[in-house]
């Protein structure tokens, strides 16, 4: 199939090739082994949280529910993209066919959405725990946590299917490398000679309003929490309430500082080299999944106890 323009015949593309750090190819090279390394430890830590949450009885309470669900989100997110971002790196593998690249824009757009809404489902079990104690049980119960997981499920599916789709509906003609390590949404539709203000609209409110609410809503509980922790008078009460959402608050800065910087380096894109925000996306998808996992462990003496019994069992 071919496509007029500027009086010339292009042909429309039938794969499109991942331009990864070829303006810093030295990257390449320094990259590859903590990416893998990163990937191993997500992999590990989030796999052997699952499985104690999963084995140990005194776990199945719906924070570890939830915590479960993070995990589950941060690994797929992680299989979606460094894989490939590391088969470039090895082998060369540029070339990525149509529907696997809309597969990982959709996925890594919804996994993304679905985290950030876990994360206000998280900051809500909190606040409950934090201000209102007698009431947690008969709250935060496990319907609550299966309600909360369907919706976070079926918001971010439905608000984040038409990204892929209106990116795979354009023509794509002549161009077919992206610059970019994986499949942006943005990053792909810049290659279509067709008028893309529909997508980039979409991308943007999307962003703002699904992440924008769920950070204000998250900034909000913690404000509560904080003013209710402010007024406990009994000693050594202020540590405890803090340190029951400490690990929590942790995770949210993981996750929101990475995102933070990425957003402000393509702000000021034309002051920063240009894989720098490629770079950063990279990252986002792999530190917060490495990380998360170790830092419940560390912090939260349940998990800890928990894959001490596992190891004395020969797990």
């Amino acid at each position: 199939m071919t496509a007029h323009q500027n009086g010339t015949i292009a042909t429309e593309v039938s794969h499109f090739l991942l331009n990864c750090f070829v303006r810093s190819p030295s990257w390449q090279l320094w990259l590859s082994l903590p990416l893998s390394l990163l990937l191993l430890l997500a992999l590990g830590a989030n796999t052997t949280l699952l499985v104690t949450i999963r084995l140990e009885a005194s776990l199945h309470q719906p924070m570890y529910y939830l915590l479960s669900l993070l995990s589950l989100l941060d690994m797929v997110l992680c299989l979606t993209v460094i894989p490939k971002v590391l088969a470039i790196f090895w082998f060369d593998l540029r070339a990525i066919s149509f529907s696997a690249c809309f597969l990982q824009m959709f996925i890594m757009n919804c996994f993304f959405a679905m985290e950030s809404c876990t994360f206000m489902v998280m900051a809500y079990d909190r606040y409950v725990a934090i201000c209102h104690p007698l009431r947690y049980p008969s709250i935060i119960t496990d319907q609550f946590v299966a309600k909360a997981a369907i919706f976070i499920l079926a918001r971010n599916f439905i608000l984040t299917l038409p990204i892929p789709i209106l990116s795979s509906r354009l023509h794509y003609c002549g161009r077919n490398v992206i610059e970019n390590c994986l499949c942006a949404n943005m990053s792909v539709s810049r290659l279509s000679y067709d008028d893309i203000t529909i997508n980039r609209l979409y991308q943007f409110a999307l962003s703002w309003t699904m992440l924008g609410s769920d950070l204000i809503l998250i900034f909000a509980s913690y404000t509560l929490i904080l003013r209710a922790v402010l007024r406990l008078k009994a000693e050594g009460a202020v540590a405890k309430a803090l340190g029951t959402c400490g690990s929590h608050f942790i995770l949210i800065l993981f996750f929101s500082t990475i995102l933070l910087v990425f957003v402000l380096t393509h702000v000021a894109k034309k002051k920063v080299p240009p894989d720098v925000p490629v770079l950063l996306n990279v990252l986002h998808h792999v530190v917060p999944a490495a990380l998360n996992p170790i830092v419940y462990g560390v912090r939260t003496q349940e998990i800890k106890q928990g894959i001490q019994r596992l190891l004395k069992k020969g797990w």
